[in-house]
């Protein structure tokens, strides 16, 4: 699918100090995003804090997305878990005309087999009445889908058209590029091997970084995708040290610090999360700072 080469973003969702969602704040970030030029946007995956949302707040997310969006820029929705009837059931029942692709995770906790794995995503591929991206997350969902197991359904099931490959280990990553289908795409989860996994043959990354930084970390994904390799690590480095950063007490916590260092939105999230402590916020401010002088 080529509206899924290059670099998607991870929203997250902005709360206001009373813990509510802060919709205008949403869209500021929607349309620093578009502005920045990156290539798509994943409504509700896990920065999003999905898991703290209720029914009705997951709907006025994917609503003021669309809504600031406007058509600009292709919509991947997260749908995942680990109940496939409920998955199921989602995917059979809610209108999915907006989106081009659903993210569906791995399901996590319950630490099934690859064959249960399989047959989850069996399942979702054959209730999904749009495109799959699978999403393999195992430091979240305590179990590793194997690229065996992807591989067996990209060749299975042709509505499964990519993988969010967020095992942090670049090995795994190449034999999925390695024996992959050839129009299946591979996308890195992870913000510092992004680039090293596209020249690898990768399509892109769903990012984190991306929507604070989408104009540098946007760019430097396209350079890498053109083969410019000297030009994207120039700015690979000068990223580095932001995306150890941003992770380094939890995501979302960190990005949304550099989102109150752009004074796009507050860095406010909800328990079990808390915000990133004093002095790392002073050092995501100083590196945003640093960032907006260059740029």
């Amino acid at each position: 699918m080529q509206s899924l080469i290059g670099t998607g973003v991870a929203l997250v969702t902005p709360f206001k100090e009373d813990f509510s969602i802060d919709t205008e704040a949403l869209k500021r970030i929607v349309n620093f995003s578009i502005d920045g030029g990156i290539e798509y946007l994943v409504v509700l995956g896990t920065t999003a804090e999905n898991a703290t949302l209720s029914q009705e707040e997951k709907e006025l997310v994917i609503k003021t997305v669309i809504e600031a969006n406007n058509g600009s820029l292709p919509l991947v929705l997260g749908v995942g878990g680990n109940n496939t009837m409920k998955v199921v059931e989602e995917l059979q029942t809610r209108d999915l005309s907006s989106f081009v692709a659903v993210l569906s995770v791995s399901p996590y906790y319950n630490k099934p087999t690859q064959e249960g794995i399989y047959q989850h995503f069996k399942a979702v591929a054959e209730a999904s009445p749009i495109p799959v991206i699978l999403y393999n997350v195992p430091g979240r969902t305590a179990s590793n889908m194997l690229p065996s197991t992807v591989l067996r359904l990209a060749n299975d099931f042709k509505n499964v058209v990519a993988i969010k490959e967020a095992a942090g280990d670049m090995v795994q990553a190449m034999q999925l590029l390695k024996n992959k289908p050839k129009d299946f795409l591979v996308i890195s989860g992870d913000d510092m091997i992004a680039l090293p996994m596209v020249l690898a043959g990768g399509s892109g990354v769903i990012s984190v970084i991306g929507q604070g930084f989408p104009k540098e970390f946007s760019e430097m994904i396209r350079l890498g995708l053109n083969r410019k390799v000297d030009e994207a690590f120039k700015t690979q480095y000068i990223l580095d040290d932001c995306i150890d950063m941003i992770f380094e007490q939890g995501n979302p916590a960190g990005i949304k610090q550099v989102f109150l260092s752009l004074g796009i939105a507050e860095n406010i999230v909800r328990l079990p999360l808390i915000k990133v402590e004093e002095s790392l916020a002073v050092r995501i401010d100083q590196f945003v700072k640093k960032i907006n002088k260059v740029s």
